[in-house]
């Protein structure tokens, strides 16, 4: 398994942008530094497998992925319960940059597990926006969705090292991301 240098978790809700954010990040980077994975992405694919879907559909944000998000939030707290790094492992498969951005952490256990195998190459990363940006990137609150740990986990129990706020102001959002960077730049 390699070991990175730098491991930023980030977390956030539904239309925050996180993944806006972690592509970002590998853009300043470059895909020979940064490397963004996604705990969604083997969940999503094992789910796929297991249900007779489309793996690739699951992977967009399309109403198809939201037909089966409730069952799908469901099957994966009971894979966590039998085994919390089962999709950690499985994300980190295969990365070799030195930088890593987790980009859809949700629960204390998917940051615990990163602490305690990556230790100090860890940073925290919150990704905010107000409800009101979410709205306009087409966020609705969906019942036992949002309101769920997958959505929840993480607003208590984490200390964050950073907190991004993307509501689209393109200057604060850079200006953030370059902070984030430069206290990088002396492990890189």
């Amino acid at each position: 398994m390699a070991v990175p240098r730098v491991v930023l978790v980030l977390s956030g809700k539904r239309k925050c942008g996180k993944d806006f954010v972690a592509e970002e990040l590998r853009g300043r980077l470059g895909p020979d530094v940064c490397t963004v994975l996604r705990l969604s992405g083997p969940l999503k694919e094992q789910y796929a497998k297991e249900h007779s879907l489309d793996f690739q559909r699951l992977l967009d944000a399309s109403a198809y992925k939201e037909k089966f998000r409730q069952d799908m939030i469901r099957w994966g707290e009971e894979k966590r319960r039998a085994d919390p790094g089962f999709f950690c492992r499985a994300a980190v498969e295969g990365a070799t940059q030195p930088v890593w951005v987790v980009s859809d952490a949700r629960r204390l256990s998917d940051v615990e597990w990163f602490r305690d195998v990556y230790g100090d190459a860890v940073q925290t990363v919150r990704v905010v926006a107000s409800e009101e940006t979410r709205k306009r990137r087409d966020w609705v609150f969906v019942p036992g969705v949002d309101d769920a740990e997958s959505e929840c986990g993480l607003d208590q129990g984490v200390a964050f090292d950073w907190v991004i706020t993307n509501d689209g102001d393109e200057l604060s959002l850079d200006e953030q991301l370059e902070t984030l960077l430069q206290s990088l730049r002396g492990r890189l």
